[in-house]
């Protein structure tokens, strides 16, 4: 009976023996499926399949910050970015490497003041697949910078018109800057830019524009890195038409403006421009703002107390430092046409509040934004080039060698 009871006692055992490895195999022996043993002969958690970097959870990631989604075993089946800014979704685009192992998207810079969103499915050596969702947030820039652009979107301006961004903050970084703007046009000619200092940049063709032309303007600013810890804000297009030509020649000598239209003669009208002590510069400049009146005070342009008049009528800007061109009620009739009397500025006839039929109102009238002067023979020097849209008074090739790009 005891050898009986023996052999039992052993084939109980030996079962025993047997269950305990079949369990250990299958992986539920020893402890719960959240045991330790889980993690060694379960499968892997989606974390250990798919590494996404950043991680997940991240805060105030850099814009250099690299983004991957890797797998070390297996392949890839589908990845999903997409990145929230400003209120608006987007996807980001990507691709997977050959060997399925490895997603990195096309732009390797992250956006700022943005989250993403992360999505992947991988497919492991034993065909098992896993499924992981992420997100991190960008880097908040405390500083920004804007480019306050002229000519105005969907504007008609003249034949002289150059591309001018002013920059609300000094740029240290002026080549990644320039290379963020981009300006084409239709037809097609060489369009170069170039800075004056670090906080303007101008583009313009070599010659005047062509009647006709729609030039383009591309602001990628948007997370460009300007000074350090100053990055852009904007990110536009806007267009602008050239429209007829319009040149006019002031010679100082002879107190007259030759108006052309399209190379045509329009006419010839009497001026009177600066006074021997105050002259008129000489060059070529750009009509860049009218004013069918304004006050004039001559301790705004740095003179003392010579002249203040509050209606200016007919009044054509063409230097910052304060050059117009503009109708005149107060100076004799008989100055126009054979004296120079003004402190600096090009005078035309005009009645007080402006008339439609004198010689200022008649240019006024026929004048547009981007619309050319040139003045000769003055004694005065040349308009400097970043004095209002004075750009043309470079030659090319001093103006090409103001790109930041090398």
């Amino acid at each position: 009976m005891r050898h009986v009871q023996g052999r039992a006692r052993r084939a109980r055992a030996a079962l025993a023996a047997v269950l305990t490895w079949a369990g250990l195999l299958t992986g539920t022996v020893g402890c719960t499926a959240d045991g330790p043993l889980s993690g060694a002969f379960g499968p892997p958690a989606a974390e250990d399949v798919i590494r996404v970097t950043p991680d997940d959870g991240s805060k105030n990631v850099r814009p250099d910050r690299k983004l991957r989604v890797r797998v070390t075993d297996g392949r890839l089946e589908s990845v999903k970015v997409v990145k929230s800014q400003d209120a608006e979704e987007s996807p980001v685009p990507g691709r997977v490497s050959a060997d399925g192992h490895t997603w990195r998207p096309d732009d390797e810079r992250l956006a700022l003041a943005a989250e993403y969103t992360v999505d992947a499915v991988a497919v492991d050596g034993s065909g098992r697949r896993s499924a992981r969702h992420t997100t991190f947030t960008t880097h908040v820039p405390e500083e920004r910078f804007i480019g306050y652009v002229a000519p105005e979107n969907r504007s008609t301006v003249g034949t002289g018109m150059i591309v001018s961004l002013e920059f609300n903050r000094e740029i240290a970084h002026r080549a990644a800057v320039e290379r963020a703007v981009r300006v084409t046009s239709s037809p097609a000619v060489d369009i170069r830019p170039h800075w004056f200092g670090r906080s303007r940049l101008d583009f313009r063709p070599e010659r005047y524009w062509k009647p006709g032309t729609r030039v383009t303007v591309e602001l990628g600013l948007r997370d460009v890195e300007g000074a350090p810890g100053v990055y852009g804000l904007q990110q536009r297009t806007f267009t602008f038409t050239v429209g007829r030509s319009q040149v006019s020649r002031v010679d100082a000598s002879r107190h007259t403006m030759q108006v052309r239209r399209d190379g045509d003669l329009l006419a010839t009208v009497p001026v009177t421009a600066g006074a021997p002590k105050t002259t008129t510069y000489n060059g070529t400049m750009v009509i860049t703002e009218m004013l069918e009146v304004t006050r004039m005070d001559s301790r705004t342009v740095g003179f003392g107390g010579e002249y203040d008049i509050p209606d200016v009528p007919h009044a054509i800007r063409l230097t910052e430092s304060g050059t117009f061109l503009h109708g005149n009620y107060w100076a004799d009739p008989d100055v126009f046409g054979t004296t120079n009397v003004s402190h600096g500025c090009i005078g035309l006839r005009d009645v007080k509040g402006g008339g439609a039929d004198t010689p200022a109102g008649w240019f006024f009238d026929r004048s547009l934004i981007g619309d050319v002067v040139e003045v000769v023979n003055s004694k005065d020097k040349k308009v400097a080039a970043d004095n209002g849209l004075g750009g043309w008074n470079m030659d090319w090739e001093e103006w090409r060698a103001g790109s930041a790009v090398k």
